[in-house]
Order: C-alpha cells, then structure tokens, then sequence
C-alpha cells in the first residue's frame, strides 16, 4: 500500500468548504472536478484551473492526495481543454486523475500522470484488471460487484503479482457510502432522452428519483405505486458491515457526494474515519456500529441499504422525494469580524433567532465546517439568552472565522418529514 496499513479513506470535494472539511475530519485523498468535464459538472460548485495549487498546498500540509476527476465521455472539441486541464494538474503535482476515456488515458500518460479508472469503465473481472494495468495504478472495480467478487479480483492481483506503470501491485478501489442510481455504474441516457441533457457528461437531471404513475396501454389503466419511486435506490452504506468490506483485500474506500453539502462531507468522513481506524484497533463492535448509523442519518439520505455487496435481492427503492436526515440546517447570518486576541466572532444576524443552547454550523472556504452548541454570546454588546433579525452577535470559538463564513442552526427534522 502506498503510505499506510489502513485502507484509504477518499472523500468528495465540490467545494472549498467541502475540500476543508475532508481535510479537517480525516480523508486520506480527496476527489474533485474542474470546470464541465467531469461526472459532476451539473451538480456541485466545481473548481477551476486556477485553483488547483491551492488545493494541492491544502492537501500536502496534511498529507493528502488529490484526485482530479476526468470521467467523461469525451468528444474531439474537448481535446484541447482536457490537455489543458492535464498539464495544469500535472504543473499543480495533482496525485493522479481519475478517467475513462482512452485519449485521456492516452494524454495523461503521455505527460507521465498518475491514472486511475474509473467504474465508468465497468471492470468486472480479472482479465480486464490485467487489461488496464498497462495504464492504471489503481482501479474502481463496477458498483455492482458483490464482496465475493471483489474479494477474489483482490486475490488474484496479489496471486499474479499484477502491477501498475509505478511498479507496486495495483489498487483496488470501491464506492463505499453515498446515492446510488438505476443505471449500471452510473451509466445513463435517460436524463439525455428526456431532457438532452447526458448523465455521461456530468449533466444528470436525475429525473428518475421523481414518483411516476404505470399506464396499461391496452386497458388505459392507470397505477401509482404507493410510497416507492420505482427508479430512485436508497444510499449505499457500508459501515454496518465495513469488517467484510476491508477484508475483501482492497486498497481504497470512496465516499460519493461532490453535489452534497459540506457538513454531509464532514459528518460521513469523520465517521467512516472512527470506523476505519476502530476495525484496525480491534475495538469494531455493534454498539459503536449503531452510534455512527445514527450520526450518518443526521445528514442527508434517502434510506441505506447494501447495494449489490452482500448478494440481497435487487430493488430496495427510496420512498421519499429527498432526504430522510434527522436533522437540517437554518440560516441564521454571516461572519463579520473575528478577533484574535480574545477568540471571539462577530456575526450579523440576518435571519430567525439564535438562542443558549442551539447547536451551531459555521460554514466556509478556509474555515470548513465547524459544529459546537452555543453557551454564551452577546448581543448588541449585552449578555442575553435570545438574539433576533438585525442584531450583532459576539461568540467565543476555539477556531477562527472569516467574512465568508456563514451560521446557521441545527435543528431537529418533525418525524413526520422522515416517515
């Protein structure tokens, strides 16, 4: 393994906030895309070019590798842009980039840039591990591969001694948490059929999480399936069984949600993180298994289920349009000062009330997501229990915020929102 007995842990990053909160709660790698050509050019805030040394110096402090996405189905008038995308990568020292298509393949070894492909390319055996291992150091095997599956492509790579173009035995990498869509490995055209708009293009309208109603053409007769969107699977989880996936032999565990908030990215990394390092302790039991499955239903989530890992029947539809978290977030204001001597923040108050005893989420560029319940504050220079609309408000903070920075609340979702 590249750096550690433990597997990797690699997060999504569709944003500043998000890559910091990665960072802060303990990815070993984070993913990300550039501009429109990757799988989540719709869907997430995406970076630039011009952003790629900033994100290298943040990930190189803590020693973490950076994955640029180029996952897309490519046409000729994109050639000059992934060039200019790989050479900047490879100017920025960006850890590998992450693809399937051939001329990307074919460019990014051209400039000597670490490859890794992508499950759009659907491996599913041995022979096609072999197949790639001309390009590629490390793999993601198909999402609907069951562990039994998994487990023996890891064996053989170590029985045959299979090697990438860097010389060590390539990596096996699978989906471990986050949406799952009808289509195999993630290829779809019905958002291109219906609104020429290509999932395969990072351009998903995700029109199959909607609910639809089945017409008998012959009869006229109309059925509505009750409380099931037929297309829409629940979210992969893997951490109630997370021993069997690490002892399958792979190398590296992605989280997916580039398109999600950054308290989702911070709250499933931190977890996977406990969890990760518990099994490597010894200390991975039920009772700490039921506590992180309580933290991941906070953030969002359309329902968990296995996937195709542990071999159970197919279907396990969402019956929710959008998320069953447990909690959400209020806006609340915007960080306006921060004063280092003492420790404290300013923030205006530009939305709902705050009040002793609310838990807090600072969100931000630099700051990345930060969680704590309040204790004390003043408001308007006055020690008070309640702020409103319009009020200044002074918090002490164990961590600095900036302009950028926003604050809201957590609050508790009503049951009848999750039932």
């Amino acid at each position: 393994m590249k750096k550690s007995e433990k597997i990797e842990l690699m997060a999504p990053a569709g944003s500043f906030e998000s890559l910091q909160a990665a960072i802060t709660n303990g990815a070993d790698s984070v993913y990300f895309g550039v501009d429109q050509l990757n799988m989540r050019a719709r869907a997430s805030i995406n970076f630039t070019i011009e952003d790629l040394p900033e994100i290298v110096k943040r990930c190189d402090e803590k020693n973490v590798r950076t994955y640029l996405t180029l996952n897309t189905i490519i046409y000729d008038h994109d050639l000059t842009i992934i060039k200019t995308l790989l050479n900047a990568a490879k100017e920025a020292t960006i850890t590998a980039v992450i693809v399937m298509d051939q001329a990307v393949i074919s460019y990014a070894r051209q400039i000597g840039m670490e490859i890794h492909i992508s499950t759009q390319i659907n491996i599913t055996n041995i022979e096609t591990v072999k197949f790639y291992a001309m390009f590629a150091d490390t793999m993601v095997m198909s999402r609907e591969l069951s562990l039994r599956q998994v487990k023996k492509i890891c064996e053989q790579i170590e029985k045959e001694q299979i090697k990438g173009p860097g010389g060590d035995l390539v990596e096996v990498e699978i989906f471990g948490h986050g949406a799952l869509c009808m289509a195999v490995s993630g290829k779809c055209y019905m958002s291109l059929h219906a609104y020429n708009s290509s999932a395969n293009r990072g351009a998903c309208k995700q029109n199959c999480r909607k609910k639809y109603t089945v017409i008998d053409q012959d009869t006229g007769i109309e059925m509505e399936l009750d409380n099931e969107y037929i297309m829409s699977p629940e979210d992969l989880c893997t951490l109630d069984f997370l021993d069997q996936v690490i002892d399958t032999g792979i190398k590296v565990l992605k989280i997916e949600g580039r398109g999600r908030a950054p308290e989702y990215v911070a709250t499933v990394i931190k977890t996977y993180r406990e969890a990760i390092d518990s099994y490597y302790d010894k200390t991975f039991t039920k009772e700490k298994v039921s506590d992180w499955m309580t933290e991941l239903k906070k953030v969002y989530n359309r329902g968990f289920w296995s996937g195709y890992y542990l071999g159970q029947k197919l279907g396990q539809w969402s019956d929710v349009d959008g998320t069953k978290a447990t909690q959400k977030k209020v806006y609340i204001g915007k960080g306006a000062h921060y004063f280092p001597k003492s420790n404290i923040g300013e923030f205006k108050i530009e939305a709902f009330d705050l009040t002793i005893g609310d838990t807090l989420l600072i969100t931000g560029p630099t700051t990345g997501v930060e969680e704590f319940e309040l204790t004390e504050m003043l408001v308007n220079d006055e020690k008070l229990e309640k702020a409103t609309k319009g009020d200044s408000v002074t918090i002490p903070l164990k961590f600095r915020i900036r302009p950028s920075d926003k604050l809201y609340k957590i609050v508790q979702t009503p049951q009848e929102e999750n039932s």
